[in-house]
């Protein structure tokens, strides 16, 4: 039988039958950390989950499974690209079917409520309406391949902190037109088959035992898919069971089970409930294959080959960096003579991917001094890290280490039970570990783990460990930590992805290799088998002015100076909100003093969100880049040096100082945080502020330059019979060469309203490409909804009898004069 036959549901809703309460009731809790149960009493084999969005990890946390590391959220969002989207879901879904999992854990569809959001870089844009046309595109682009995409985290968890308790107070209109559209657009257009439900409380009850579970998600929008829990969110047995929640993970030990069991044969939850929720659980098995007598919606995609990864990637890469700055300074040409400077010691550790759950462990990260140095040229490629960053301890890599025992490449592990006595044992390719739900970690009394490292050079060197627990680390036999390190808090993520590091310096000669052991107790935050261990090095540096004066010198004596600046895992992160927006200390004066030498200077700002630049109107061009995955090297020297325009359009604003961010706290006060702005979120907000005398932005939402220039016609706009708007206008590239460029139409209201509207809002766009002289027609085709508001009083979407008006341009603050639509006759 197929998905689409037309007795599927009959046949589901016969298979359920066949079940008892009990087996029912043990579907619906997961079997492991990212599992659900089999039953092969009807056919059903286990389904596997994965987080995303950014790639997909599989059921390994290190090195052993490598996955490709995509460009962030934030990134694929300055893209404004759907096809792009297409292309990276078919290589999502490639990705999950290799390593056996059929859901991938995203998109994650929150929004930029504020810039000090720790899960920014994973959302796409701070407008919901762009959030939900590219979260829908990623949607059907995965499950097109017969994979599950899961639109999360359902709703309004839109910062970390205190997010397991806090209370979010949004009123019904702000609810509706903002924080559920993009999730209504992935499950109206996207048909998205999963909904994650998330940890925070809206309005009093918590999100996996609150009535939008219902009410709009599953009565008004007809979501016929499953929503399954954020994981450990769901603690409560009824309240929850009788709500819309239907998965409870991670398992097997959950607030349901014999517990809900009890309460259905108490009369306390209608047996009813736990049959709609077995049917939304068959209905995603078959969709992914797991039923055998369904056949899945598709064949499973070919693996893509490493040449294809990469190819993608990078290309998607260089057309999500947005050039904000430049006075013809770039593209540089890579013409012989030429010296650059590339300095920042991102530029040679560039920050591929934020902190967290969405993290995964790609092969190969190429940096920007490697990605410089091959385009340009090795020998006039120079590099001076600038600033001392933060401390921070890198895995050993491939084939730097080797087993003491046989001499292979790679680090020992051996496990051992209660009685010391090692039960099994296998080689890891790097000194980064991870276990999740691995059996042989909860058997475990103790871990060894063994390398033979011989240093590059003679010196100073920093050798270290990572993880949660009792250990002993030793090298060359002397015990140099013997401690217990625990957790710096409560949050459990953070605490598993983030654990305490201890390193210590140690003279080395190059012709010395020396052995390194840790031997570990393991802690497990939460009584979950997870636990992530590190061995490794970190960067050896001079002294502050050293490292600067370096820098100064490289810069002075280059023909272009290249500075790459950024945040770190640890200001970015899943787990904690930022506390300030401004570059980590040092960074500023490093442009300063670079560019005081060297006129001309590009600054390369490499972070997954918004930062400050208060050197922004000073320096010739500079290039935001994002978290932009694996391929971040190749792809900024493509951007550079011309190869590739510069594709990206801001999809969040960016503010010139933290006095200007409309909307700064995510402190909640006595367990509420008020979404007091309203619907007045992000540009927004921005638009409505200036109208006060406030600052402008630094950089204003859809903003963007490429290597060619562009004009944009008087648009015109005709009303359909249906209420929407059909939106045409010519738009010519006026440069010297082939670009790309996004023209944006936004809405707003002539004349007095009775409804509380933003200033304008962003309605349709459309992606243009054009060679040099040519003038191309943009098309964009705007919503009867985005002429509609939500009355809270009335419940429903209704049209104010107003004059709209229609902006076309290349920014919300550089578009057309208005171009009138009267209201559609009825």
């Amino acid at each position: 039988m197929h998905t689409d036959a037309p007795e599927l549901e009959g046949h589901l809703a016969a298979l359920a039958d066949k079940l008892s309460l009990e087996q029912k009731v043990r579907l619906l809790s997961g079997a492991s950390i990212w599992s659900l149960h089999e039953e092969p009493a009807i056919g059903l084999r286990s389904i596997v989950m994965s987080d995303g969005p950014s790639g997909v990890r599989g059921v390994s946390m290190d090195d052993r499974d490598p996955s490709a590391s995509l460009p962030s959220a934030t990134a694929v969002a300055a893209t404004w690209d759907v096809d792009k989207i297409r292309r990276l879901g078919a290589l999502i879904a490639a990705e999950a079917r290799a390593k056996g999992v059929d859901v991938v854990l995203g998109p994650t569809v929150n929004l930029h409520r504020s810039p000090r959001g720790g899960r920014h870089f994973e959302s796409f844009s701070e407008d919901p309406w762009l959030s939900g046309v590219l979260g829908a595109a990623y949607v059907r682009a995965v499950q097109a391949h017969g994979v599950a995409a899961t639109a999360k985290h359902y709703v309004a968890n839109d910062s970390e902190t205190d997010r397991f308790t806090v209370d979010v107070r949004v009123d019904e209109r702000t609810l509706r037109e903002v924080y559920l559209a993009p999730f209504e657009r992935m499950v109206a257009e996207g048909g998205a088959w999963l909904v994650m439900s998330s940890y925070n409380q809206v309005n009093g009850a918590t999100m996996s035992a609150n009535p939008l579970l219902r009410e709009p998600l599953k009565d008004e929008w007809g979501f016929d898919g499953a929503v399954v829990s954020d994981w450990t969110a769901v603690r409560d047995t009824v309240e929850s069971a009788s709500s819309g929640q239907d998965l409870v993970m991670p398992g097997p030990d959950t607030a349901w089970g014999e517990a809900l069991v009890r309460a259905v044969r108490a009369g306390q939850v209608d047996a009813a409930v736990i049959d709609d929720k077995v049917l939304r659980l068959l209905r995603l098995a078959a969709r992914v294959g797991a039923l055998d007598s369904v056949a899945p919606v598709a064949d499973q995609p070919a693996p893509w080959s490493n040449a294809e990864i990469r190819s993608l990637l990078r290309e998607v890469a260089a057309d999500a960096m947005v050039l904000v700055r430049n006075d013809g300074l770039l593209p540089v040409a890579p013409a012989a003579g030429t010296r650059l400077a590339v300095i920042g010691h991102h530029a040679r550790r560039g920050r591929n991917q934020g902190g967290g759950s969405a993290m995964v462990f790609p092969e190969v990260v190429v940096s920007p001094l490697d990605g410089l140095r091959e385009t340009f040229g090795e020998a006039r490629v120079g590099y001076a890290a600038g600033v001392i960053p933060e401390p921070e301890l890198y895995a050993f890599e491939r084939n730097s280490v080797v087993d003491p025992a046989t001499g292979a490449a790679g680090v020992r592990v051996r496990y051992l039970d209660a009685e010391g006595t090692a039960f099994d044992e296998e080689i890891f390719p790097t000194g980064r570990f991870g276990w999740l739900g691995d059996e042989r970690l909860a058997r475990a009394a103790t871990i060894e783990v063994t390398a033979r490292y011989t240093p590059a050079a003679d010196g100073l060197h920093r050798i270290g460990f990572s993880c949660l627990g009792e250990v002993v680390f030793r090298v060359d036999g002397r015990v140099l930590s013997s401690d217990t390190v625990r957790p710096e808090d409560d949050d459990v993520v953070k605490a598993i992805m983030h654990p305490p590091a201890q390193v210590f310096d140690i003279e080395l000669e190059s012709v010395r290799p020396v052995d390194i052991s840790l031997t570990l107790r393991p802690e497990l935050p939460g009584g979950f088998p997870i636990a992530r261990v590190t061995l490794g090095t970190e960067d050896v540096y001079g002294t502050p002015a050293q490292e600067l004066e370096r820098a100064v010198r490289l810069a002075a004596d280059s023909d272009v100076a290249v500075v790459v600046v950024g945040t770190t895992e640890n200001l970015e992160s899943e787990g904690f909100d930022r506390s300030a927006l401004a570059l980590p200390e040092g960074q500023d004066e490093l442009v300063r003093r670079v560019l005081a030498v060297n006129p001309r200077t590009v600054v390369v700002v490499n972070s997954g969100g918004p930062v400050v630049m208060p050197w922004l109107e000073e320096v010739p061009a500079v290039l935001l880049t994002w978290f932009p995955g694996q391929e971040f090297g190749g792809a900024l020297a493509d951007v550079l040096c011309g190869a590739t325009e510069p594709g990206g359009r801001i999809p969040t604003t960016w503010a010139a100082a933290e006095a200007d961010v409309p909307v700064w706290d995510v402190e909640p006060r006595d367990g509420r945080l008020d979404y007091t702005e309203g619907i007045h979120l992000g540009y927004r907000a921005w638009l409505r502020l200036a109208a006060g005398g406030r600052p402008a932005p630094a950089i204003p939402f859809g903003y963007g330059l490429g290597y060619t220039t562009w004009r944009i016609g008087e648009p015109e706009a005709v009303e359909n019979s249906d209420g929407s708007v059909s939106v045409v206008v010519d738009v010519a590239n006026t440069g010297d060469r082939a670009g790309k460029h996004v023209v944006q139409a936004y809405l707003s209201v002539s004349g007095p309203s009775a409804v509380d509207r933003p200033v304008r809002w962003l309605a349709g766009y459309a992606v243009v490409r054009a060679e040099a002289g040519q003038t191309v027609t943009a098309r964009m085709e705007i919503e009867p909804r985005a002429l509609r508001h939500w009355s809270a009083e009335r419940h429903e979407w209704l049209r104010e009898p107003v004059t709209f008006e229609v902006r076309v341009g290349s920014s919300v603050t550089d578009l057309s004069a208005p171009t009138a639509i009267s209201p559609a006759r009825r």
